[in-house]
C-alpha cells in the first residue's frame, strides 16, 4: 500500500510530523474504525477520521437527523432533515475525502450484533444508551478491540480509552459497574453545550489516530474530565477492579 501524490500532499502536515511520518499516515490509510452513533460525538469524530485518512470509515446509527440536531451535530445541514443520519454522514465524510471507503448501516447496535466490533481496529462509541455502551465495551473487551468512549452532558464531558484485557489496564465495566439499566437523561431534559460535543468528538478521534499510529503517553487507564463551567481539564487513573469478571473473561480471550 502506497500514498499518491495526491495523498501525499492531502496528508502533508500529518507526515511532517515526527511521530506520525509517512509510516503512520500508511497506518491510517490501512485502518478500519468503527463509530457508534453519528451523532452530537460521533459527528465532528467521522469529520476528523475522514479528514485524517482513516481507509474504512464504518458509521451505525438509527436516527434521522432532526432540526433540534443542528445545534451540535455539524455534519449535517437543514438540507439533511429528515434523511437517515447514517446516509448523510456517508455523503459527508465521502464529500471531505474522497480518498476513503465509507460504509453506513441504520442499525441499533445491542448485544445481538455488537461482535462486529471483532472487525475493527479501534472502535469510537459515542452513543447515549447505557445498554448499548455496555453491550460495545463486552464486545470490545472480547475481542481485544481498543474502544474510545466519550460522552457529554451539559456543559462537562468525558473520554475514556479502554483495552481491559491488558492486566494493568481497566475494562469499561471497571469504570461504570454493571448495571444495565442504570436509568439515564436525555440531553433533551438537561440540554448540552453544542460545542463541548465538538470538542470531546475531535478527542475521540484524535484517540482513535492514537489507537492506530501510536504517539505519546499511551493514555488506556485515564479518564479526561472537561469542566467547560470552569474552565477546566482534569485527568484521573482508573483503578482495575480485581474482581471484574469481564476483565477475566477477556483476559482469557484469544485475540
Amino acid at each position: 500500500m502506497n500514498l499518491s501524490d495526491t495523498e501525499l500532499e492531502r496528508y502533508a502536515r500529518h507526515i511532517v510530523l515526527r511521530e506520525i511520518g509517512g509510516g503512520g499516515q500508511l497506518r491510517l490509510k490501512a485502518a478500519r474504525v468503527l463509530v457508534i452513533g453519528a451523532g452530537g460525538i460521533g459527528s465532528p469524530a467521522i469529520e476528523y477520521l475522514a479528514a485524517a485518512g482513516i481507509g474504512t470509515l464504518f458509521i451505525v446509527d438509527d436516527d434521522r437527523v432532526e432540526l433540534s440536531n443542528l445545534q451540535r451535530q455539524t455534519l449535517f445541514a437543514t438540507k439533511d432533515l429528515g434523511k437517515r443520519k447514517v446516509a448523510a454522514a456517508k455523503a459527508r465524510a465521502h464529500a471531505l475525502n474522497p480518498h476513503i471507503e465509507v460504509y453506513a448501516v441504520q442499525d441499533r447496535v445491542d448485544q445481538g450484533n455488537a461482535e462486529q466490533v471483532r472487525d475493527y481496529d479501534v472502535v469510537i462509541d459515542g452513543t447515549d444508551n447505557f445498554a448499548t455502551r455496555l453491550a460495545v465495551a463486552d464486545a470490545c473487551l472480547r475481542h481485544r478491540v481498543p474502544l474510545v468512549s466519550a460522552a457529554v452532558s451539559e456543559f462537562e464531558g468525558q473520554l475514556g480509552v479502554f483495552r481491559g484485557w491488558e492486566a494493568d489496564k481497566p475494562c469499561y465495566r471497571c469504570f461504570v459497574g454493571h448495571d444495565p439499566e442504570r436509568p439515564g437523561i436525555s440531553c433533551a431534559e438537561q440540554g448540552v453545550l453544542g460545542a463541548l460535543t465538538g470538542v470531546m468528538g475531535s478527542l475521540a478521534a484524535l484517540e482513535a489516530i492514537r489507537a492506530i499510529a501510536p504517539f505519546g503517553e499511551d493514555p488506556a487507564g485515564k479518564l479526561l474530565l472537561v469542566d467547560a463551567l470552569a474552565f477546566r481539564f482534569r485527568t484521573l487513573t482508573l483503578p482495575k477492579d480485581p474482581g471484574c469478571p469481564a476483565c477475566r473473561e477477556g483476559q482469557g480471550t484469544q485475540p
